[in-house]
């Protein structure tokens, strides 16, 4: 009896910052409460994950938007994008804090909310040039691992079961054919002033997914224990209701 008691105790305490599951012996194993979501552009990642956090209550972190913004500060100061060095030095230089307001994650580097500039074609087209400098990613991921840290997190991106958070518990592999994928980016950015057309949107796609599978850092591949999860006609509820009934098997 007692040492069922303090278990319970023990317990309630560890829940507070985990998760319970039970092991293959049947024993209850605490968990850290970490949701790692990998896969390609536009395979669904952004919004199945904001949607999972919300209804866990848990942090979210998007990656790709510091990868993004890596980007935003290489254009704007014009450097080229062959210049690694110049590249690293300007990205672990900056001072990036993940804010959310009213709900909206909002990414604030060295200061200035840069959030709404980072979803132009320009950055859409360059941003794998940029996050494949092996420089880079080791900048950011140190960043996100910190960040990982301070609580329940859905973190998605590239490399989040792979590199980033490689002891997270539950690690989602999601995955869309490129036709599917094109469209919802395209429509995705139908309100920039340099919307392309699909065809572009296609093209540059398929243009990414070989420079994240080809990186010779962390290259775009699902974890060895990730599930993996077709979306391309999975409605997106029906996607977030299975990984969120997995976090409360």
């Amino acid at each position: 009896m007692i040492v069922s008691r303090s278990w319970n105790i023990l317990a309630q305490i560890a829940n507070k910052y985990r998760f319970m599951r039970r092991s293959k012996y049947g024993t209850l194993t605490a968990m850290v409460k970490q949701i790692a979501i990998d896969g390609p552009v536009a395979s669904g990642k952004t919004t199945i994950g904001k949607q999972v956090s919300q209804l866990l209550n848990w942090r979210f972190l998007d990656t790709g938007l510091m990868y993004r913004a890596a980007t935003w500060l290489v254009l704007r100061d014009s450097i080229p994008l062959d210049a690694d060095e110049e590249i690293v030095t300007i990205t672990s230089r900056s001072r990036m804090e993940l804010k959310t307001r009213q709900g909206v994650e909002t990414l604030i580097v060295n200061g200035e909310d840069i959030t709404e500039k980072l979803r132009t074609y320009r950055i859409e087209k360059t941003v794998s040039q940029v996050s494949k400098v092996p420089g880079v990613r080791e900048a950011l991921v140190c960043h996100q691992r910190q960040i990982a840290s301070e609580g329940p997190i859905v973190m998605v991106g590239r490399d989040i079961g792979t590199v980033v958070l490689i002891n997270a518990p539950l690690k989602i592999y999601l995955d869309a054919s490129i036709d599917v994928r094109a469209c919802r980016r395209f429509y995705e950015m139908s309100g920039n002033r340099d919307n392309p057309t699909l065809d572009l949107v296609k093209a540059d796609i398929i243009r990414r997914d070989q420079i994240d599978s080809d990186r010779t850092y962390s290259p775009l591949r699902p974890a060895k224990d990730a599930i993996v999860i077709d979306t391309t006609q999975s409605p997106i509820q029906d996607v977030v209701n299975k990984i969120v009934g997995m976090v409360n098997l």
